[in-house]
């Protein structure tokens, strides 16, 4: 009799969880907490979940944000693939774009990225042109021409023009900004702060994951 019993709780509960997930509304929703792209952005690795973060070095807001993206990448998924670009939304950040990527190409930008962070947020420095750009980069023991050249190359034109062209038709109005997948824009704003952000990509990322 009590063999019975058992077998007909199991039974039980196994119909009723799928039906009970089914009915559990989800922590996040599409509108409120996160927000569509404009039309689905192309993503570089077709296994991964691709994670973008859309800043800017002129940004205050991504320069504060910086030690939480440290922080939450030592917790991203495996299944997702983090990455940084830069947001064009006016003429003076296309060189900014340019030292990203020049930096990128050269293998400094793990040196260059939190100094030039710093450079516009702390010291205050006024960078007028390309020129006081790339007297900056010299400061830092990193070979002027060599960069120079790096920023005039075709590869790092072509990364800037996509970011250009990824900055305008993603459907971003601000910095920073996430953008999982190619689908989701995810804000301060939308989730409701900086710490409820990093777990809103984190669902969406297991959303994705799970498909």
């Amino acid at each position: 009799m009590k063999k019975v019993i058992r077998k007909s709780l199991f039974l039980l509960v196994a119909f009723w969880l799928p039906a009970c997930s089914q009915a559990m509304p989800e922590a996040y929703i599409e509108g409120t907490h996160y927000l569509p792209t404009a039309q689905i952005m192309p993503t570089s690795e077709a296994d991964k979940v691709e994670v973008v973060e859309m800043f800017s070095y002129a940004c205050p807001h991504c320069f504060h944000l910086e030690p939480a993206i440290d922080k939450w990448l030592e917790t991203l998924s495996d299944d997702a693939n983090f990455v940084r670009m830069p947001a064009i939304f006016r003429d003076s950040w296309l060189t900014l774009a340019e030292i990203f990527y020049a930096s990128e190409v050269l293998e400094v930008q793990e040196k260059l990225h939190p100094l030039v962070f710093e450079a516009l947020h702390i010291e205050k420095r006024q960078f007028k042109n390309a020129d006081a750009y790339l007297d900056f980069v010299a400061e830092q023991g990193i070979d002027r021409d060599e960069f120079e050249k790096a920023m005039k190359s075709f590869s790092v034109q072509g990364q800037v023009k996509k970011a250009l062209v990824f900055s305008r038709t993603s459907g971003i109005t601000g910095v920073p900004a996430m953008i999982v997948n190619g689908k989701y824009i995810v804000s301060a704003t939308t989730a409701g702060s900086e710490a409820e952000m990093f777990k809103v990509v984190d669902f969406l990322v297991a959303k994705e994951v799970a498909k």
